[in-house]
């Protein structure tokens, strides 16, 4: 003992037998230590997976509305909310020099003109 203080007893995250060794170690074993890693990549895998799925119906819904011609168009909020289109995921953000923000989802964007106009912009190979 140092001092005052105890000795922590550290044990293993998994199946919490008591750790000999190192300091900073986590598992008593390798089969733990493969445990912890393969259900932590199948919970994140499910998350994911969610998100993906979310993303795509918006890119899908946009497409809808867009159609195959068109490279924007200005529709009512409430169009898009009908459609379940869930504005808070976007694959990335563009500010353009007016400082209006652009949400991505793939290659399209919206923009927010006011509480109930949405523009739809496709991306062209060009931008």
């Amino acid at each position: 003992m140092i001092g005052n203080r105890k000795p922590v007893k550290v044990t293993c995250k998994i199946c919490s037998k008591t750790l000999i060794g190192r300091k900073d170690k986590l598992f008593c074993s390798v089969k733990c230590k493969n445990y912890y890693h393969v259900n932590l990549r199948k919970a994140t895998d499910i998350v994911v997976k969610e998100l993906d799925n979310i993303l795509h119906r918006n890119r899908s819904i946009l497409l809808e509305i867009m159609g195959k011609r068109k490279v924007q168009c200005t529709v009512e909020r409430m169009v898009l909310e009908k459609n379940h289109f869930v504005f808070k995921y976007h694959t990335h953000l563009h500010t353009n020099s007016k400082g209006k923000i652009y949400h991505y989802v793939y290659d399209f964007a919206w923009m927010e003109f006011s509480n109930d106009d949405i523009l739809i912009v496709r991306k062209t190979k060009h931008i």
